[in-house]
């Protein structure tokens, strides 16, 4: 998404434009997708939006239900865990890097992995990377940069060495 910029004055001298408005921006933003509160904050200081209209703006949202890092918590771990297929420390990634606080994130990965067999999904990844291939003919390359692959995508090691045979 790219911000629009305020205006500095021309070389003509005509005036910046004013800052906008911290709330309508924030309504416009959330009515297009979720957001955290510190991901909102970050675009609205970034749009210059006024600091004290930005936590006005926050605490109205929170008001109305319309800003919840909780309902986020659970809609992004769900995306990551149903549509993407990542494990638990991907999840746990994802979440942090959005802002949100620990024990929102504890939470909603508790109950995005409640009906996921994690063991189940790292069964899966596998096979799909494996493309028909046994673990046993892989050469030390392919068999590092398979696990490289797997942990990245938030599995834990130990599961995935021991399903290589390691």
């Amino acid at each position: 998404m790219a911000f629009r910029r305020r205006r500095t004055p021309g070389p003509d001298g005509d005036a910046p434009s004013p800052p906008p408005d911290a709330y309508l921006t924030a309504l416009v933003m959330l009515s297009r997708r979720e957001w955290s509160t510190a991901q909102l904050r970050d675009r609205l200081r970034h749009r210059g939006c006024p600091e004290e209209q930005i936590d006005d703006a926050l605490a109205r949202l929170r008001e109305q239900r319309s800003l919840d890092d909780a309902r986020v918590a659970r809609a992004a771990a769900h995306l990551e865990t149903s549509i993407r297929r990542r494990g638990p420390a991907r999840v746990r990634q994802r979440l942090r890097s959005m802002g949100l606080a620990d024990d929102l994130i504890d939470g909603a990965i508790s109950e995005a992995f409640r009906e996921v067999d994690v063991n189940a999904r790292l069964d899966e990844a596998l096979t799909r990377r494996l493309r028909g291939q046994a673990p046993a003919t892989l050469d030390d390359r392919t068999r590092h940069r398979l696990i490289r692959a797997l942990v990245q995508q938030g599995f834990p090691l130990d599961g995935v060495l021991k399903r290589l045979g390691r």
